[in-house]
């Protein structure tokens, strides 16, 4: 039996920049931009206490163009997707760096409109390949 497992990212944040959106020679659009999430919490001595974690984010195809439409830096944004890391060689020392990246499927804007919202509230990414059915003995 094959063993389950699950790779699913939820941030609630706001940008640290305007998106930055670039085509592939395909034709396919690609959004980058950071993303800050924050903590706050009370120490021992009652001194407020804030980490903030900062996260990249890639988008693809129809929502990267929405993002770098509708998106600005400070826009507070719903994100779900997952977290991938690539990897490449780095030329000028010759070490194997690393990037986690969080590929975003789904996207809410929570600002109001004329805050970076522009009344686009929900937006879903294509998958990169399509889906295919389960085949099952389900008669529906």
């Amino acid at each position: 039996m094959a063993e389950k497992s699950l790779n699913k990212v939820i941030l609630i944040g706001r940008l640290g920049k305007d998106p930055e959106l670039s085509y592939l020679a395909s034709g396919v659009a690609v959004g980058k931009f950071s993303m800050a999430t924050s903590e706050r919490w009370k120490d021992d001595s009652g001194n407020v206490q804030e980490r903030t974690e900062w996260h990249n984010i890639v988008t693809w195809r129809k929502l990267a163009e929405i993002c770098g439409q509708y998106l600005k830096k400070g826009s507070k944004i719903y994100i779900e997707g997952r977290i991938q890391t690539r990897s490449w060689d780095d030329k000028n020392t010759g070490t194997k760096r690393y990037m986690t990246e969080i590929i975003a499927d789904d996207l809410i804007m929570l600002d109001s409109k004329g805050a970076g919202g522009a009344g686009v509230n929900d937006v879903q990414q294509m998958p990169d390949e399509p889906i295919e059915p389960v085949k099952d003995d389900l008669p529906f």
